[in-house]
């Protein structure tokens, strides 16, 4: 695993943040993006999505599971947010391997309640605010 870190000290600096995360992003990647309610994963999400040329409005997709965009390039990007799921069951009915091994893009928020699903070359985004409202985003990719 090999790790980098991205500092953001407030609203201004997602799109710089977003810029940096970019050269990570590849399609057929799945992101896991860890953190707490409110550490910024979405926002980080839309940010990114931006950067991306994303022109649909990028929203956490809470009661969809998951909503898609496409890229400048046309690229598909899937956004899962896990948050309300009650059971994998649920995630195995949505058809996940669909999405997962498409060949697109996955952005997953709140990826703990699925992690036995994931691929194992999934990046690891770990979204954390710090004492001064800084956030450290922490990505862990697999060499």
């Amino acid at each position: 695993m090999k790790d980098y870190t991205i500092t953001i000290n407030g609203l201004e600096d997602y799109p710089h943040a977003a810029h940096e995360f970019a050269q990570f992003v590849a399609p057929g990647r799945i992101f896991a993006f860890y953190g707490k309610m409110g550490s910024g994963k979405t926002t980080l999400i839309k940010s990114i999505c931006s950067e991306l040329g994303v022109e649909d409005p990028v929203n956490s997709p809470t009661f969809a599971i998951v909503n898609e965009y496409e890229d400048r390039e046309q690229n598909t990007i899937y956004h899962f947010d896990f948050y309300r799921i009650k059971s994998l069951e649920e995630v195995y009915n949505m058809g996940y391997e669909e999405y997962f091994y498409s060949g697109a893009t996955c952005f997953i928020e709140w990826p703990e309640l699925v992690e036995e699903l994931l691929p194992e070359d999934c990046v690891q985004v770990f979204v954390e605010e710090e004492a001064d409202g800084s956030r450290t985003v922490k990505i862990m990719v697999a060499e």
